[in-house]
């Protein structure tokens, strides 16, 4: 049995910031990927490229990622004042990085021309940095204006 002191238990308020931050950090990063391939080719090429990402990462945004990232916040709010770090994911969350991180080796390394990845790349990369405001916004809402962790209709 691991004694209590070893577990890295953090304030449930730190994870949902946290949370926010890799979000923000992985959307960053593939969107910089994205534009550095679509760098390497002539301009009118990549901006319809890069604005086909933009797009299709406000739907997935809109449709898909805000809803998991508020999901995901709700389940963080319900835990413990102090929890262990690792719970600032799902623990089948894990296990979709996991294969996300593979498949994004997989396609980098594939025969794919790079400026095609790009564009989902930037649909991937924006609706992860879109949806992470929603971790930042909560952390607002309840260390600035003192609002419950949880809103009033859940």
């Amino acid at each position: 049995m691991v004694p209590a002191k070893l577990k890295p238990a953090v304030s449930k308020y730190w994870l949902i910031a946290l949370a926010g931050l890799m979000w923000s950090i992985v959307g960053v990063m593939l969107c910089r990927l994205a534009y550095i391939w679509l760098s390497a080719i002539p301009w009118q090429q990549a901006v319809p490229m890069g604005m086909l990402g933009i797009i299709f990462s406000l739907a997935i945004y809109r449709y898909k990622f805000s809803k998991i990232a508020l999901k995901n916040i709700d389940r963080l709010c319900l835990l413990s004042d102090k929890s262990c770090f690792f719970a600032l994911q799902a623990w089948y969350a894990y296990l979709i990085i996991i294969v996300m991180i593979a498949l994004g080796i997989a396609l980098r390394h594939s025969s794919i021309p790079k400026h095609y990845l790009a564009v989902l790349y930037t649909a991937m990369g924006g609706a992860l940095f879109l949806a992470s405001f929603h971790f930042f916004q909560r952390i607002w809402a309840v260390k600035v204006l003192k609002q419950p962790c949880l809103p009033p209709e859940k």
